[in-house]
């Protein structure tokens, strides 16, 4: 079970730190401490372990996750999470430690001073705001937000997938997907960058997925300053942008400015000029068509570059009407 306790800062109404004791399956007991100060053009959330790197990267990135579906954000602080000893590999009952603590050193979580909580938990679902095994008091709860007495804040995400061709030349190519998860909020001053999360991609990654969907929301003209958005892609280790159109499509799906198909949305595309809405090629078109033609099924829609309107092999369009499926070319976004 979880410990947590709050020391209140004389100058403002939010507390400096909250600190959390959990104790692991093993019987040691693990204190979290979270530590709130301004940001100062640093990182949102930053998280220690001795000796265990991937112990607090996954910290951040859960933390990160679960903030969500919280309904304003707000980037003025940086909140310093460190543990003070490293649970085993396999140990993550401390999840839900980690986020209450982020939760009550900005103001998110009340829990009053003089009667410390108990709480455990766990999630692959934190982006929906839904935990496993938690418990709190003496109470169990399957979602955040039943800390505050409200709705499962997952009712409230919109996710949508869409495929790309992931090719590479051998057995593992495949249609991958990336599916987009949206909440709206109160941005509170945030650039639209700092409201998308791309969990499991490198930075180098993580930055071109942001801004490929900072600039299609800007040519959008209806994106920007009302989402927070997770990205996730079911085979996170891939090379080039050539998704970037996929995700373009699943983001603006999951907003409600695109048609749903009946099948799936195929799509490969990138862009220089994602801000103007602009669709340009990429590598591998006769591969990549091979295998769109061979996987695409019954109501799937594939979109492709409109450069490649006449370079598609003889009959690849009938073919895949033969199939159910529809195919475009497209040079910009929003006329599909």
């Amino acid at each position: 079970m979880t410990t947590l306790s709050i020391t209140a800062s004389p100058a403002n109404a939010l507390p400096v730190n909250a600190t959390c004791r959990c104790q692991l399956a093993d019987g040691r007991t693990v204190t979290i401490t979270a530590s709130r100060r301004p940001r100062a053009n640093r990182a949102d959330v930053k998280c220690s372990v001795p000796n265990a790197p991937a112990i607090a990267d996954r910290m951040q990135e859960v933390v990160r996750l679960a903030r969500h579906t919280e309904a304003r954000l707000d980037s003025r602080d940086q909140v310093v999470l460190s543990m003070d000893l490293a649970p085993d590999a396999g140990q993550r009952e401390w999840e839900l430690a980690a986020v209450l603590a982020d939760r009550m050193v900005r103001g998110v979580h009340h829990h009053r001073v003089d009667e410390p909580a108990t709480a455990q938990g766990w999630s692959d679902r934190w982006h929906l705001g839904q935990v496993n095994d938690a418990i709190v008091g003496d109470t169990a709860i399957g979602h955040l937000g039943a800390l505050s007495g409200h709705a499962d804040p997952a009712s409230a995400v919109s996710s949508v997938r869409a495929w790309f061709p992931l090719h590479s030349g051998g057995i593992n190519d495949a249609l991958a997907w990336v599916e987009v998860s949206v909440f709206a909020i109160d941005t509170g001053g945030a650039s639209e960058e700092e409201t998308i999360a791309a969990p499991g991609l490198d930075l180098a990654a993580q930055q071109d997925v942001r801004h490929t969907l900072a600039g299609a929301r800007h040519f959008d003209g209806h994106g920007l300053g009302r989402w927070r958005t997770v990205v996730r892609f079911g085979q996170p280790r891939f090379h080039g942008g050539s998704y970037q159109l996929a995700l373009v499509m699943a983001d603006r799906l999951a907003r409600g400015r695109e048609f749903v198909p009946r099948g799936r949305i195929i799509a490969t595309g990138m862009s220089s000029a994602w801000h103007a809405g602009q669709v340009e090629t990429v590598a591998g078109r006769e591969p990549k068509l091979a295998l769109i033609a061979g996987l695409a099924g019954p109501g799937d829609r594939v979109l492709l570059p409109g450069a490649w309107q006449q370079e598609l092999p003889p009959g690849f369009a009938a073919a895949l009407r033969q199939k159910g499926a529809s195919v475009a070319c497209i040079d910009r976004i929003g006329m599909i």
